[in-house]
């Protein structure tokens, strides 16, 4: 007898009742996981479980952010151990092309990649047709200012004061992240056949006269490759140490501050400052994450006393209504 069959019998494993077979299906196997009835639980959020955690969030935040609040305030920006940092407005280091202009391979002394940029880099690649070191842009815009604090005595001689330029710089950055090539010790020689980038006033092997603060591992050089996150910025430049307990690091007294002026910010429309600050346990001065906490902790707080009306209010209306039914 002949049997009839089409293409979805073959998808379906075969016509219902194969001759000298079983029946093919394709309905899941009666298991709890492929059936869909494993256990599961789906909180129920009421007035009772929503509304503490409103106030104990509230409650919890709005301290912590008083007390971060005031640890920063409490950071004088005048004396004590004094951190000094240059700082810029309207500048967009976050700009995601500009955070990609950089080879890291290059800037940990890879050889190849020194004569070779990564093509990240462009436009500041190739100059003159030599490889720039280090190439991109976040090099070639390298902030150049040279900043000096003196302390105006009472015969008017300015008193110079000391500006520590080492220690500036994160550990792991200086010893991890940035190498210069291997080499012989003349470190010219090491950077043979590259150019310097395009806004710099002389090439990287010429950035410090002392050996270990020179080339891809010069600390002011370290601290600019890492890029900001926020337009407005500061990053640390010196350290005036504190040579003693009996005596201020910065007598009060009138300072001077002398700027060797390299660094254009007009055509950006930026603006340049100058920093003295301490640090805390948290840091240097920044309010912002103070005002986070105590603006998060505020709005959880109102919100758990709106939601907390609410509740009040109809849930009397609904107790009401049904009085009266």
């Amino acid at each position: 007898m002949a049997m009839n069959y089409n293409a979805k019998d073959e998808v379906d494993g075969g016509p219902p009742c194969a001759p000298g077979g079983t029946a093919k299906t394709r309905r899941p196997d009666n298991t709890a996981f492929k059936q869909q009835r494993l256990p599961a639980w789906q909180p129920i959020l009421t007035a009772g479980t929503v509304l503490p955690i409103f106030f104990i969030i509230g409650l919890i935040f709005i301290p912590i952010g008083i007390g971060i609040f005031v640890t920063s305030n409490n950071i004088r920006e005048i004396e004590g151990n004094v951190f000094m940092y240059y700082g810029l407005s309207n500048f967009y280091q976050n700009h995601r092309r500009y955070v990609k202009s950089r080879d890291d391979s290059q800037l940990n002394g890879d050889a190849s990649a020194l004569l070779n940029p990564s093509k990240e880099c462009e436009p500041y690649r190739r100059n003159e047709d030599k490889p720039i070191a280090p190439c991109g842009a976040i090099a070639n815009s390298m902030f150049n200012d040279t900043l000096e604090l003196f302390l105006i005595g009472n015969d008017s001689y300015p008193m110079p004061i000391a500006l520590k330029k080492k220690g500036i710089a994160w550990w792991t950055d200086k010893n991890v992240k940035f190498r210069n090539p291997p080499g012989g010790d003349n470190l010219e020689e090491r950077f043979k056949g590259t150019t310097k980038p395009v806004n710099w006033l002389k090439p990287v092997y010429m950035l410090d006269s002392e050996a270990d603060n020179n080339g891809f591992i010069n600390e002011d050089f370290i601290v600019w490759m890492r890029t900001a996150a926020l337009p407005t910025f500061r990053k640390l430049y010196r350290l005036i140490e504190r040579k003693s307990d009996l005596h201020p690091t910065l007598p009060a007294g009138r300072y001077y501050l002398n700027i060797t002026y390299n660094y254009p910010v007009h055509y950006f429309d930026g603006r340049k400052r100058m920093i003295l600050s301490t640090i805390s346990w948290m840091g240097g001065k920044n309010p912002f994450l103070g005002i986070a906490y105590i603006a998060v902790g505020s709005i959880s707080f109102l919100l758990g006393i709106v939601l907390l009306v609410i509740n009040h209010k109809y849930r009397n209306s609904s107790n009401t209504a049904d009085i009266t039914i």
